[in-house]
Parts: C-alpha cells; sequence; structure tokens
C-alpha cells in the first residue's frame, strides 16, 4: 500500500476507508463512495500529498455530482477550517 505524505510532513499508508468515509459525509451513496476510493488508489503512488489526492477526489466528484464537491468544500471551510 503507498504512503500519503501529510501537510505536516508526516507520511502514513494510505487508507481508502478514510475516502469513502468523508464522501459519505457529503451525502455521496456507498457505491459511489467506495468506487471513488478505488479510482483514487489506482492513481496514487507512493509519498503523493494529501493535496493531490484531496485534487483528485474532488474532481471525481465534480464529474458525478458538482454538489457534491461543494459540499465537500463547505465541510473543509467549517468543520475544517480549510480555505
Amino acid at each position: 500500500m503507498p504512503h500519503v505524505t501529510k501537510r505536516n510532513g508526516t507520511t502514513e499508508e494510505f487508507i481508502p476507508e478514510k475516502i469513502v468515509v468523508s464522501i459519505l459525509k457529503v451525502g455521496a451513496p456507498v457505491d459511489v463512495a467506495r468506487q471513488t476510493a478505488k479510482d483514487t488508489q489506482s492513481k496514487v503512488e507512493d509519498n503523493t500529498s494529501a493535496d493531490e489526492i484531496r485534487k483528485i477526489i474532488l474532481e471525481d466528484l465534480r464529474k458525478r455530482k458538482p454538489q457534491w464537491e461543494q459540499d465537500w468544500l463547505t465541510y473543509d471551510r467549517a468543520v475544517k477550517k480549510k480555505k
């Protein structure tokens, strides 16, 4: 399993289930969440940055249903305080 470089510089193993949980929080169905996680995993190489993974996920959500991308961004701003 590849490793992800987090914003603080540390690395951790890529865990697709984290993507599934996050996508479910924006209202997407389980099958979409799992497929997005699977598609993202196929694009992730060792030491891919968390920001790059986020971009991959957002692009996928935008293609499937733009509202899910907007809901993800709103959640990031409101809960995680990300810009």
